[in-house]
């Protein structure tokens, strides 16, 4: 969404994202939002953009985890940063060539679908390579905001980056999702 029109709905990574990257996390206590999160999430619900999360769940497949503890972190980021109107889950591991794990579009076509909004209406905010071509794939538009698991060429490669989820929801209310190049450029 880079047409200057604010997007109809905000599809976010998990993971690294919205919360602290715990890997394969199945216990709701240890969820932590990132900064900045519930604030950049209660600005886009004002401004009646839809939400979302979108996410790889791979611990699933590899027997760390079970959907329904899946299910009961996916509450408790609920229950920290507000509803979403849709979440996407895909808990395939990398190896099992599905059409939803990103970097495949098929998570964000499905919450697109559900949501009743064409992809390209969609903007996905994560914080690795994997969710911007995810966005690519799909059609829609991706905001980067790194993090220190980020790999210097994911920031490299990004079409648009943001230091932080507030800045990049502010960039979006107002048709820029953010500075493509220079924002994260000199901590990488």
């Amino acid at each position: 969404m880079t047409d200057g029109r604010m997007p109809a709905a905000v599809l976010f990574d998990r993971d690294g994202t919205l919360v602290e990257d715990v890997p394969y996390n199945g216990e709701p206590s240890r969820v932590v939002p990132r900064p900045g999160a519930r604030a950049a999430l209660v600005l886009l619900r004002r401004h009646g953009v839809r939400t979302g999360v979108v996410t790889n769940q791979s611990g699933v497949a590899r027997g760390l985890l079970t959907m329904a503890q899946v299910h009961r972190v996916n509450q408790r980021v609920e229950r920290l940063l507000g509803p979403f109107d849709v979440w996407a889950v895909c808990p395939h591991g990398p190896q099992d060539g599905c059409a939803c794990r990103k970097p495949a579009p098929g998570l964000l076509l499905a919450a697109a679908r559900r949501l009743g909004v064409p992809p390209d209406r969609c903007v996905v905010v994560g914080d690795i390579g994997s969710d911007m071509a995810a966005a690519a794939a799909a059609g829609a538009a991706g905001v980067l905001v790194p993090t220190p698991v980020t790999r210097p060429e994911e920031v490299r490669a990004a079409p648009c980056r943001a230091p932080d989820l507030l800045a990049a929801v502010r960039g979006l209310l107002v048709g820029a999702p953010a500075v493509p190049g220079a924002v994260g450029e000199e901590s990488r």
